[in-house]
């Protein structure tokens, strides 16, 4: 059967001499995989359609059991390169793929993660990176399952109300100075309620706000951390965006 799906394309895997294997978000089916044949010659069918992160309508058949989809063409809606991309910003953009690819299962539409998606690539640009990456990471936690109270400590259920939070890479959620261990990290007052503000309001509503690259590295580290943790490898790409925040 023939489809005809908004997606956005994650990555892609040369294979044979001029077919590409290519990840795609798709709304409507989810995470799929796909064979586009001839895809490296064939301007026509894909131009620079299969970019990382590149918004598209595809036209792709799902076959009978078989694991990839026959991807006939993709036409483009957004592209990223049709904005400046620096350093930083090509950092970010390679963050959403790999977390969009390691953390979607296969054929389990998403719509709420497809809509944070189109947020945060229309927000993110040359001189506003770290607000939507922050955003994206900690709302990725949340539409997984897999976002700790921000607010109580999880051992004893203390309020943090103004006070440092603590999180360790070996262990799941927040504790408060009573319950740290050795070893752990901080999580300021301010980034709390930063996650707090994020988690009820819409990305639109920080584009006036001045974020630097300090601004809430602290709740970066620790939404990269849980996100680690869940899916149980490093993610290349946030250690090379935990570099450029300092």
């Amino acid at each position: 059967m023939v489809h005809q799906q908004e997606a956005v394309v994650l990555r892609t895997w040369p294979v044979h001499e001029a077919d590409l294997i290519v990840s795609l978000f798709t709304r409507g089916h989810g995470k799929i995989k796909g064979i586009a044949k001839a895809a490296s010659k064939s301007r026509r069918r894909f131009g620079g359609a299969l970019e990382p992160m590149t918004c598209v309508v595809a036209n792709y058949a799902i076959r009978p059991r078989q694991e990839l989809v026959r991807l006939d063409s993709c036409e483009i809606i957004t592209s990223p390169l049709s904005r400046a991309v620096d350093y930083t910003r090509a950092a970010a953009l390679a963050f959403y793929s790999e977390v969009l690819e390691e953390c979607l299962p296969d054929y389990d539409p998403q719509d709420a993660v497809f809509r944070l998606v189109h947020s945060v690539l229309e927000h993110t640009t040359t001189t506003n990176v770290w607000m939507p990456v922050t955003y994206f990471a900690l709302w990725m936690l949340r539409l997984m399952g897999w976002m700790p109270d921000i607010l109580h400590c999880t051992v004893g259920g203390e309020p943090f109300v103004g006070r440092p939070a603590y999180w360790h890479a070996q262990a799941d959620g927040l504790v408060c100075a009573q319950h740290k261990r050795l070893a752990s990290s901080v999580l300021s007052a301010p980034s709390q309620a930063m996650a707090v503000r994020i988690f009820h309001r819409p990305l639109a509503a920080f584009t006036q706000e001045n974020w630097s690259s300090a601004c809430g590295v602290d709740l970066r580290r620790f939404a990269v951390q849980a996100l680690e943790r869940h899916l149980e490898r490093k993610l290349t790409s946030a250690r090379v965006l935990m570099k450029l925040s300092g």
